[in-house]
């Protein structure tokens, strides 16, 4: 996608900063698929959410997402629509943090996956660097037994991103991920897109005093940036993740939203990466 003219000396200013900073930023929520499933995937995912989505979903042009933004390192990953998936996207995710060594990536589970136990310890051999679930694609209540075996599996050992809060569904509501912080004490996750990408007011009532990590991807867009800059104060700038949900959103524009927010350096630099390296175990 096209940069608007009229930012582009903004963004020209933002990356002779973050060079001038020397500063690494890590996008902390992006989603591949095999070259071959890519197309169907944005395009079921553009449905569910009914927006224009601005990426091809492939390694390839996350890749060059990367470069054209200066972004140093992706948090990658898939979601297992069915248990039958599960191992194949762990080992397509694996391969591609193998051979690209700017991907971090995490593996998916789904509800119905019989031996959990195994499949966590094979995803650690795989050298995967956490968990990644979607409540809502994959029809389950985030705190069902079931995912709570999960959580009990990982818990100080692996961290999670947990996609949160659709306004449609009740099973990802941020009263859920209150259950699962309680019961997990030591569970280290992201509760993806602000604790609510529709809900985020909502999300502050359970979430403000939990212990766990929220990004800004699918969320900011809405938000603008004086509620933006308003809720990573509530939650604290050492909570907060940078994240674009690639493909949904170019990470150029989402970089350059994030940059607008009015923070301070030190807010920028725990956001832009120092929390996603803590929160991946880096």
């Amino acid at each position: 996608m096209k940069i608007r003219r009229e930012n582009f000396a903004l963004l020209v200013g933002i990356t002779a900063w973050i060079q001038g900073m020397h500063m690494k930023i890590i996008d902390a929520h992006c989603h591949i698929y095999p070259e071959k499933l890519a197309e169907k995937a944005v395009e079921k995912i553009g449905e569910f959410y009914h927006v224009q989505m601005h990426g091809l979903g492939t390694v390839e042009d996350l890749l060059a997402q990367q470069h054209k933004a200066g972004i140093t390192a992706s948090i990658v990953h898939s979601v297992a629509l069915r248990a039958s998936n599960v191992q194949a996207i762990n080992d397509f995710v694996s391969e591609q943090m193998r051979v690209h060594p700017s991907f971090i990536g995490f593996a998916t589970m789904h509800q119905d996956f019989e031996d959990v136990e195994a499949e966590v310890e094979r995803c650690i051999i795989l050298g995967l660097k956490g968990f990644k679930l979607h409540p809502d694609s994959q029809g389950v209540n985030a705190d069902d037994p079931r995912l709570m075996r999960l959580y009990e599996i990982i818990e100080g050992r692996l961290p999670i991103i947990l996609h949160c809060g659709d306004y449609r569904w009740d099973n990802s509501h941020p009263s859920r991920i209150k259950r699962i912080l309680q019961a997990f004490p030591k569970l280290v996750m992201n509760a993806a897109h602000f604790g609510g990408w529709s809900l985020c007011d909502l999300a502050v009532e359970y979430l403000e005093d939990e212990n766990c990590y929220m990004d800004l991807s699918s969320s900011s867009v809405y938000l603008g940036p004086r509620r933006t800059v308003e809720l990573i104060h509530i939650y604290g700038p050492e909570r907060i993740l940078f994240g674009s949900d690639y493909p949904m959103w170019d990470p150029t524009e989402e970089l350059e939203r994030f940059m607008q927010n009015k923070l301070t350096d030190i807010e920028r630099e725990l956001i832009c990466w120092q929390n996603a390296e803590r929160f991946a175990g880096l």
